[in-house]
């Protein structure tokens, strides 16, 4: 297994959910593209950018979010890995995160309608 410029925490963590996926590295198909944005000549001249597809879904991950592609390889395999996850109807931290969210806004919009709702026996009954 390959390991990242990340703590040996999180290297482990990334074996464990690929095999609680049963997602091999000879399952994902790796390219490396140039960056844009921020980062001067150091992202003009390298390819620190990750493409990342799982052969046997064909779900598909770009990351260009730090400047160190050991990063950026590290990060793509997570979002991968969440990807797959959701696809398979397994709750994610994203996923929950995007259901509390909806849940605050159905119980605003609940209280914004109550709230314009005119009053029940007003005074002229």
């Amino acid at each position: 297994m390959i390991t990242f410029a990340v703590s040996e925490e999180k290297n482990r963590w990334l074996r464990e959910r690929m095999a609680q996926l049963a997602v091999a590295e000879t399952d994902l198909d790796e390219r490396f593209v140039r960056s844009s944005g921020a980062g001067g000549q150091h992202v003009n001249k390298s390819s620190t950018c990750v493409y990342l597809k799982h052969k046997p879904t064909g779900l598909e991950v770009k990351c260009m979010a730090e400047r160190s592609q050991s990063l950026n390889r590290f990060l793509a395999r997570r979002q991968l890995l969440e990807k797959i996850a959701a696809s398979r109807g397994e709750a994610t931290p994203r996923g929950d995160r995007q259901e509390r969210i909806r849940k605050q806004k159905a119980k605003q919009r609940k209280r914004a309608v109550l709230k314009q709702s005119p009053p029940v026996g007003g005074a002229d009954d």
